[in-house]
């Protein structure tokens, strides 16, 4: 490819993480309006958020074997065809008031969020190969910055009282658009390798990685870490208007300023780890994420609760990432250490937005928080397994076949999506 290809290739892939980012705060911006439309309580929303997490699940298991048989172009098309159409099934469910409708459209998103991260990033170490330059880390920033985005512009759609379906069918149209501009750049054939899926890879070796302590250590640590980042996806906005009383624009100004820190966080991931230990910057995410976990959760002052939220996105932002590489270096077979620390993180998608409704519903959203609060500050206590060196793997090169990490180092390391 010449000069110009790869730069419209690495442009076009900016541009399908921006858009996963958008999409996903467009709809955590307007829960608090979902929700209310829907008519459900608080344990029946998680279960509503449930989809969500299956659909992630089931696209991060299926993306590697997809991926080897048909490459990342039509993995890539598919996956964000399925997020498009995603928005429109939960606007159609939230004019029906259909929670049923909303849980699939979001086990929808999820999938094609979950399936098509992993071909993007695979793309992205092709891109790596070809330039002798990092292109994942900023990937990942850039879902962080569409988060901000989508965010913003839900933030205004819920000031002006915009109706919550209106609103995502528009993000629809703009998704639809950035696909249209983009997939024409994606080449065919990148990723069609013989080698098995990671997911197998992973099947197979787990019985002996299983055995290994630090390694579970460090699956501790992505467990925490995950469940720190999905509490916030999942039910900050509610947090803040249920918890503390704010209005729905002012929670969505808040999920904004999470998002925010997770971008700064992320983008700066490449300057930290080139100057300390895994370890250290683990243990310096977790702290900030259990002071931000904690103002929330017992500060009775809106302000300082809100401020502390960008504690919380900080610390956030970089123990999943850094945990994950930590994991590759472990010890031998890198993808089977990985996929199996990621399936444990992914754990905390799963099952988090149903446990912290069911307790949201008995003792209220902040009183749930103090589960992921312990797990957070249970991370920095584990913070030495992840060891001293960096990498630079992706998070979602899980599931990607072997073949598909860059075959010469690049110059920074890695941060997250």
């Amino acid at each position: 490819m010449d000069d110009h290809a790869v730069s419209r290739r690495r442009r076009a892939l900016f541009l399908f993480f921006f858009l996963n980012g958008v999409v996903m705060s467009s709809w955590v911006t307007r829960t608090p309006d979902i929700r209310d439309q829907l008519g459900v309580s608080t344990g029946q929303m998680g279960l509503v958020l449930f989809g969500l997490s299956v659909g992630s699940m089931a696209g991060i298991l299926c993306s590697g074997r997809f991926v080897s048989r048909w490459g990342t172009r039509p993995v890539t098309a598919v996956a964000t065809l399925m997020v498009i159409t995603s928005v429109v099934v939960v606007g159609v469910g939230t004019v029906l008031a259909s929670a049923p409708l909303v849980t699939a459209g979001l086990c929808l998103f999820g999938g094609g969020v979950g399936a098509g991260e992993v071909a993007i990033n695979v793309d992205g170490a092709h891109v790596e190969r070809l330039t002798g330059t990092a292109v994942l880390p900023t990937l990942h920033g850039c879902f962080s910055l569409g988060t901000v985005v989508g965010g913003l512009a839900g933030m205004v759609a819920t000031a002006a009282a915009f109706p919550a379906h209106w609103h995502l069918w528009a993000v629809s149209v703009v998704a639809a658009a950035i696909f249209a501009y983009a997939i024409g750049a994606v080449p065919a054939g990148t990723g069609m390798r013989g080698a098995p899926p990671a997911s197998d890879t992973a099947r197979g070796a787990r019985p002996r990685v299983w055995r290994d302590r630090r390694l579970l250590m460090i699956g501790a640590i992505v467990l925490a870490m995950a469940l720190a980042e999905g509490a916030a996806n999942d039910w900050l906005p509610l947090l803040m208007v249920d918890g503390h009383g704010l209005d729905a624009a002012v929670g969505s100004l808040v999920y904004v300023g999470f998002a925010a820190a997770m971008t700064l966080g992320r983008f700066s991931g490449t300057f930290l780890l080139g100057r300390h230990s895994r370890a250290t910057v683990i243990r310096a995410s977790a702290m900030s994420g259990a002071v931000g976990l904690a103002l929330v959760i017992f500060s009775d002052h809106t302000v300082v609760a809100a401020a502390a939220v960008l504690f919380w996105g900080l610390g956030a932002s970089l123990g999943f990432p850094v945990a994950l590489s930590a994991a590759g270096d472990s010890g031998p077979d890198e993808t089977a250490r990985v996929g199996l620390v990621a399936t444990i993180g992914y754990l905390a998608f799963l099952v988090g937005p149903p446990t912290l409704g069911f307790l949201g519903d008995h003792y209220g959203l902040r009183s749930a928080m103090v589960v992921v609060l312990a797990f957070v500050a249970a991370a920095t206590l584990a913070a030495p397994a992840a060891g001293r060196h960096t990498s630079h793997r992706s998070r979602s090169d899980i599931g990607a076949p072997a073949e598909a990490a860059p075959k010469q180092p690049v110059r920074s390391t890695r941060t997250d999506e």
